[in-house]
């Protein structure tokens, strides 16, 4: 028993001291952006500087009707910023709520403190539920201790005046009195988390080759700008005005300014969407990686597992029944009343207790292995490990239990004694084996379903644990894991081409290490394998950190929660399936309108380089192209990506964008060299060669929409009648207000439904030939 009369702590002038002296906890967060940096990210990009310059340009000349594009940066800059700071302060408030209190002897006074504000030297007071806050010594008392979080092993384990307690770790019975010996970045959860303190880039395809298309346009856009402006100058002989909107407008068509709008809004949504079933996605892009996940790393403890224990059976041994059995039962954890995972299993079998009198209890001890009762009408009964209940006796019963514990389950005996319990700890003499009551983690009511969904995605399920291997595979397997049978003890693994071995070819880790967590992670993403984990506690944070996307439970450790793209907040890993498929959803429509996105990029790249050696001026002006954009792109491809879509991620994103823009865009620029063949015979005017350029520009657009929306349906045969309608009636508002629109009867009624035609099996043709071609490569 704790005696905490003779010890007072410090006192507050002592700890004034040590804090004057730096020797005091603190806080050893992992780090996170700030939210400057939050801001400064989103705003200076090459991409903002690219626009920004642009927009200078129209400024200077006076154009502002043609600044309609700077809306979609300004736009752009703002979802990113707000989701990433919103995300930021949920994750802040999270911690603050789950951040425990330290308690403190101060001057023999009992003092609640913020576990930054511990020092050196400070007198802890731990009792049953507490976490410890830093590594201390026990200077008095005796208690159990749960190192989960920090070993990944839940057995309790019994601590005495003089052991020493791991900050992280968790009281489960008992108290004492504990002296502060590690403060800070001195304490073994900080040592361990300490590898992890760094900003690890988002593993996204998406993001890579969008910022990939951002640096090979500005690198290109400077020279095709400098040689079209000079021709526009000094060949064409455009007034300096005229000449500097027509080149703004060819590299604005060359920047894809919508796809970044769009990959933050339809990942915004999906983070909205999430959030609202209790999953926090601190980064926008892990999402995506989610979706793109083939092998998923799960940890037992709190993922397939709920941390409690069960009752799966109660095996009679001699001529008792099951209920004589679950009734001794019932009345020894009433007598007792002991406060743990196994005694709560037991009281869980929610048996009415007979109404024998009580005459002395012994309450269970980690040294002793057992707990009993003593009854006036029944004897005594013990509820507690069989070697240590039954001692020499044992061996009679060993085979049976030694078969129950070959199948991961932890096995007590429930034992009678005629003779009462005297509440020293001593046993009886005549002890007597009653019946095995058989134990097991209690399993998540849907982990088996959501196991099952994994496997039928082909996703490789990885269970990785502290525990035992047999035990570990065991609940893996009532769990639904198809290769349960497939594991192995990490401690057999002595180096680490061993554990690259068994990265590829086992499915269930046991006894691993924080450090072999970390190289499991490594060696199957040197696999080429893009690897998804699952942890709550400090020994996941390395692997949690190292890992593609990571996901933690909201019930698991700060460090877990901090470091991870993903928290759980009900700590449900059923919640899984729900965010791979918002993210497939995602991306799988991304592609599709980033497919549309490109085919005006590379349309404009390729008609800027013909208009350097053509004698026509280039035919476009920024606002036109942003009337074409927000017709056959821009709105289309917002109602596109928030489609249901649940298939699989195949391919590659840049290769699937790439084959389905390629078509649509040589079309485009077939269409306006053929126009400028033509206005050189029939004298058309630049107000007229920009008039066709818009329409069949506009059109083909219209085209590349309708192939992209395949399979059709009458959804989609609304929305190309409406954006067809739009683009007609905005051609006549540019004639009312900005006088850019040209037509003629003859153009109306020959030239324009020639020009829509050749369009048509233009695009036709492009795209049978995409085909093929794809065909033949493989994709």
């Amino acid at each position: 028993m704790m005696d905490a009369s003779k010890i007072s702590g410090l006192s507050e002038e002592e700890a004034e001291a040590r804090r004057r002296q730096g020797l005091v906890n603190g806080t050893e967060e992992i780090k996170t952006k700030t939210v400057g940096q939050i801001i400064h990210g989103n705003l200076i990009t090459p991409f903002n500087i690219v626009n920004a310059i642009l927009a200078g340009l129209i400024l200077m000349v006076g154009s502002y009707k043609n600044l309609l594009f700077m809306g979609v940066i300004f736009s752009n800059i703002l979802i990113g910023t707000i989701q990433e700071i919103k995300a930021k302060k949920t994750i802040d408030r999270l911690k603050l709520i789950a951040a425990p209190k330290a308690h403190v002897l101060r001057g023999g006074v009992k003092r609640d403190l913020p576990v930054s504000e511990l020092v050196l030297d400070d007198m802890m007071v731990l009792s049953s539920g507490n976490q410890v806050c830093a590594d201390c010594v026990i200077a008095d008392g005796e208690c159990e201790v749960n190192e989960a979080l920090i070993t990944g092993e839940a057995d309790l384990i019994v601590k005495k005046s003089g052991d020493h307690l791991l900050s992280g770790s968790f009281i489960g019975s008992g108290s004492c009195l504990a002296k502060v010996e590690h403060i800070g970045a001195e304490n073994y959860a900080a040592k361990i988390t300490q590898s992890a303190k760094y900003l690890k880039k988002p593993n996204s395809e998406i993001m890579t080759w969008i910022n990939k298309i951002i640096k090979y346009t500005g690198f290109s856009i400077i020279p095709i700008g400098l040689m079209l402006f000079y021709k526009q100058i000094y060949i064409s002989g455009q007034p300096f005005n005229r000449a500097v909107v027509s080149t703004v407008a060819a590299l604005i068509g060359m920047i894809p300014e919508g796809l970044v709008l769009l990959t933050s809004v339809v990942l915004a949504v999906s983070v909205l969407r999430l959030a609202r079933h209790k999953a926090l996605v601190q980064d926008l892009y892990s999402i995506e990686t989610l979706a793109r996940v083939d092998t998923l790393c799960l940890d037992k403890t709190g993922t397939i597992t709920e941390g409690t224990m069960q009752v799966d059976a109660v095996v009679p041994l001699c001529d008792i029944s099951r209920q004589e059995a679950e009734d001794a039962i019932a009345a020894v954890m009433k007598a007792v009343n002991d406060d743990n995972p196994t005694s709560n299993a037991l009281k869980a079998l929610d048996r009415k207790p007979p109404a024998w009198k009580c005459t002395n209890t012994v309450a269970f001890s980690s040294a002793r292995k057992w707990s009993g009762a003593s009854f006036q009408e029944a004897g005594s009964f013990l509820v507690g490990a069989g070697e240590f209940v039954l001692k020499d006796g044992f061996e009679q019963i060993r085979p049976e239990v030694e078969k129950y514990s070959s199948r991961g389950q932890r096995v007590l005996l429930l034992a009678h004694s005629k003779h009462p319990l005297d509440g020293s700890g001593v046993l009886p003499a005549d002890i007597s084996p009653l019946a095995l009551i058989l134990l097991s983690d209690r399993i998540r009511k849907n982990a088996k379903k959501t196991l099952e969904y994994f496997s039928s995605q082909g996703v490789d399920l990885k269970v990785i644990s502290g525990d035992n291997a047999v035990t570990v595979a065991n609940i893996a397997k009532k769990a639904g894991l198809r290769k349960a049978d497939s594991y192995i003890d990490a401690t057999t693994l002595k180096t680490d081409e061993e554990l690259k071995e068994a990265s590829a070819r086992y499915s269930v880790f046991g006894r691993v290490t924080p450090r072999q967590k970390l190289d499991l992670i490594k060696a199957l993403k040197g696999r080429g394998r893009t690897v998804a984990m699952t942890g709550d506690g400090v020994n996941d944070v390395l692997a949690l950190k190292e890992s593609d996307c990571s996901i933690a439970m909201a019930s698991g450790s700060d460090a877990s929660k901090t470091v991870s793209q993903v928290v759980l907040l009900d700590s449900d890993f059923a919640s899984m399936p729900r965010i791979v498929n918002e993210g497939r959803r995602s991306i799988n429509n991304l592609q599709r309108s980033a497919s549309l996105f490109l085919v005006k990029a590379i349309f404009s790249a390729i008609i800027a380089v013909l208009f350097i050696f053509c004698s026509c001026d280039y035919p476009f002006q920024p606002i036109q192209f942003t009337l074409i954009n927000a017709v056959t792109i821009g709105y289309p491809s917002f109602i596109l990506a928030l489609e249901p879509n649940r298939e699989r991620i195949r391919g590659r994103f840049i290769v699937n964008v790439i084959k389905k823009a390629l078509p649509g865009a040589l079309t485009m620029a077939l269409n306006i060299v053929l126009l400028v063949l033509l206005s050189g015979f029939l004298n058309f005017t630049q107000e007229q060669i920009s008039t066709l350029a818009v329409i069949i520009t506009g059109y083909t657009g219209l085209m590349t929409l309708f192939k992209v929306c395949m399979p059709f349906n009458l959804k989609h045969a609304a929305l190309f009648s409406v954006m067809a309608s739009a683009f007609i009636i905005a051609l006549v508002f540019f004639q009312s207000f900005f006088a850019v629109v040209d037509l003629t009867l003859p153009m109306v009624l020959v030239l324009v439904p020639m020009f829509l035609v050749a369009t048509s099996l233009m695009t036709v043709i492009l795209h049978m030939i995409e085909k093929v071609i794809m065909k033949k490569i493989g994709n």
